[in-house]
């Protein structure tokens, strides 16, 4: 029985190479819903994962364990008028915070401005300049291609140096011969100390530290903002991901003791943690997904129904044969057999030739957005395939297995 079954299946496979051959127009057009389909979807999950590896990369470079104490609120339903209005975080504000937490690891005050970054004659407009003390290194998983964070001495007397991200040591210093340079900073020299390895993700935007610029937060105030001694946001990192809430609790309850807020009044600052950007990346990730679902089952779909019209086609053409067939003994299970397996061999070669020009597109999508290919995605094709190539296959092989043979050889 098996080697009958593997009988069956050899020649109707090699039936159905033959009829593809001889009709490769229409071989080639009933395929081009399913290239269409399977080149999305494949492309669709390089992307998707290319993107969440790379985020995944910079809020680990970030710290998962880092809380934000801010004016602002990270993607919040606060009216923006509401948080405007809100008191900024000073420096004396911080040196309060500092003196009165217990449980954090570091803290670190951090305040940013955009600036021209310019070295000779290649420069970057609006780089994120931020100003911070030599903790803040402690308040991220930061790692060093070259050189180092700037000293806690450095940071005090608010010393002219730099630490720049791999982004704007790529742009400025293609060689990668930026440690010990001088660059100018919104005109000002600046020598740089340190240069990160990449460890940030386009996703991130101004979070990403590998177009950043760090610089002791007294030079920041003194040549960068419009008075000396401005708001800021206070990093907070607790001991362990599993400190975190309460790290939390604690900085919420100390941030409302200096602000002298009552037990009636409401917050008038912001404790983010990255859970509300991970919630965000979700959400974007989750829309992206639909839409490429969507479009790949609506690619599939008519590339299925435009399979099964051909396949009926091809029924009514090889109808004498289909009796000529039967009259010498082909069982209904060699005939279904055969026009399924003519069904799934145009689906396959079409995923194939889909995953070929996913792969190659998302190498030309890798310039401007991360992806990865993975063998998950290769098998997912092909089985998609295959289970679109059986299911269209279906309704016009049960037809050709259901023909009565001498209706069949009568057929003109």
């Amino acid at each position: 029985m098996n080697k009958q079954f593997v009988f069956e299946f050899k020649e109707g496979f090699i039936i159905a190479v033959k009829a593809i051959l001889s009709n490769k127009i229409r071989s080639v057009l009933t395929m081009l819903g399913i290239v269409i389909g399977i080149t999305s979807v494949v492309t669709m999950s390089t992307a998707i994962r290319g993107i969440d590896n790379s985020f995944q990369s910079g809020i680990s470079a970030l710290g998962s364990d880092v809380l934000y104490v801010d004016k602002w609120a990270w993607f919040s339903n606060v009216d923006f008028w509401k948080m405007r209005n809100r008191k900024n975080i000073t420096m004396d504000d911080y040196f309060k915070f500092k003196s009165m937490v217990k449980l954090p690891r570091a803290t670190a005050p951090v305040t940013n401005s955009g600036q021209k970054v310019k070295y000779k004659e290649k420069y970057i407009e609006n780089v994120v300049v931020n100003g911070s003390t030599s903790e803040y290194v402690e308040t991220t998983n930061f790692t060093f291609a070259m050189g180092r964070f700037y000293s806690e001495i450095e940071s005090k007397a608010s010393r002219y140096v730099a630490v720049i991200g791999s982004e704007v040591a790529k742009n400025l210093f293609p060689l990668g011969d930026a440690l010990d340079k001088e660059i100018k900073i919104g005109g000002i020299n600046f020598k740089v100390v340190g240069v990160l390895t990449e460890q940030g993700s386009f996703i991130l935007g101004n979070f990403n530290p590998d177009n950043q610029v760090f610089i002791p937060i007294g030079t920041i105030f003194k040549h960068f903002m419009s008075h000396s001694w401005g708001t800021v946001t206070i990093n907070v990192r607790a001991y362990s991901p599993a400190m975190i809430e309460d790290t939390k609790a604690e900085a919420q309850g100390v941030m409302r003791k200096i602000r002298g807020l009552s037990f009636n009044e409401p917050d008038d600052f912001s404790v983010n943690q990255q859970e509300a950007l991970m919630e965000q990346y979700n959400q974007v990730v989750g829309v992206i997904q639909i839409a490429g679902l969507f479009i790949t089952g609506l690619s599939l779909f008519v590339g299925a129904v435009g399979i099964m019209n051909i396949m009926f086609v091809s029924v009514r053409e090889r109808t004498r044969e289909i009796g000529v067939r039967k009259a010498i003994g082909a069982t209904k299970r060699t005939i279904l057999i055969q026009f399924l397996l003519e069904s799934a061999t145009i689906c396959l070669i079409g995923g194939i030739i889909g995953l070929i020009f996913a792969v190659i597109l998302s190498q030309v999508i890798n310039r401007f957005l991360p992806t990865s290919v993975q063998y998950d995605a290769i098998i997912l094709a092909i089985s998609i395939s295959l289970i679109t190539g059986v299911v269209a296959g279906l309704a016009p092989a049960y037809t050709a297995s259901k023909l009565d043979p001498v209706e069949a050889l009568r057929y003109e």
